[in-house]
């Protein structure tokens, strides 16, 4: 990557303006390594989830809270951000955070558990976006998942989609680099989702869905 390139990266990050209770938020999830998105990648789950209109949006990966907070504030004002972690030192940080951004308690519905044990029993085409930010291992999985339970017109979204910019390097074949590499591909070739790689942050990879009727 050319030296410009990486300047207009670095640039559109610091043009995104984080109130103190994300900069909180991204301080906590850094201290207990939970790998917070980046502001523009935060910054871009907020407009997706504007621009679907998001009532229901179902997060795989609470962290600390950060993206829920970029969530919500794209959400409408009535809508539900249900987030799952089966970390729970995770989810209370980010309970604190929702708390202390004065979001109504019934905007938020954190499960602490598996994804893959809980992703099964949620409703069929209930929710307008599904965000996969968990373990890049299941990640196949979850973006079956996903499908079902989105709406038509819903976005499925994956976090973290270049994996530290390895994904484009066809040299690394680590395990977790593979896995996403094939599932952001995967993704890009459904011809159910209308798809693109946005390159903000460590990439995300977002698929309209459009089923055949």
């Amino acid at each position: 990557m050319n030296n410009s390139k990486a300047l207009s990266w670095d640039w559109t990050e610091s043009q995104v303006f984080e109130d103190a209770v994300i900069v909180a938020a991204r301080a906590t999830a850094v201290e207990m390594g939970a790998s917070p998105v980046s502001p523009a990648t935060g910054a871009a789950l907020r407009m997706l989830a504007a621009a679907c209109g998001a009532k229901a949006v179902f997060e795989i990966g609470t962290g600390a809270g950060v993206s829920g907070l970029y969530l919500l504030a794209g959400m409408s004002e009535n809508g539900v951000l249900t987030t799952i972690d089966s970390e729970s030192e995770f989810q209370a940080a980010a309970r604190s955070a929702f708390r202390v951004a004065t979001q109504k308690s019934n905007r938020t519905r954190l499960i602490n558990g598996h994804a893959l044990e809980v992703l099964p029993r949620m409703a069929k085409a209930a929710y307008d976006m599904v965000v996969i930010d968990g373990d890049v291992r299941e990640i196949s999985s979850y973006i079956e998942q996903a499908t079902r339970m989105l709406r038509p017109g819903g976005m499925v979204v994956i976090v973290h989609s270049l994996w530290m910019d390895q994904v484009g390097d066809p040299a690394r074949r680590e395990m977790e680099t593979t896995q996403m590499r094939g599932a952001v591909t995967s993704l890009l070739g459904d011809e159910r989702f209308i798809s693109n790689v946005l390159t903000c942050g460590d990439g995300l990879a977002v698929g309209v869905y459009c089923p055949p009727e």
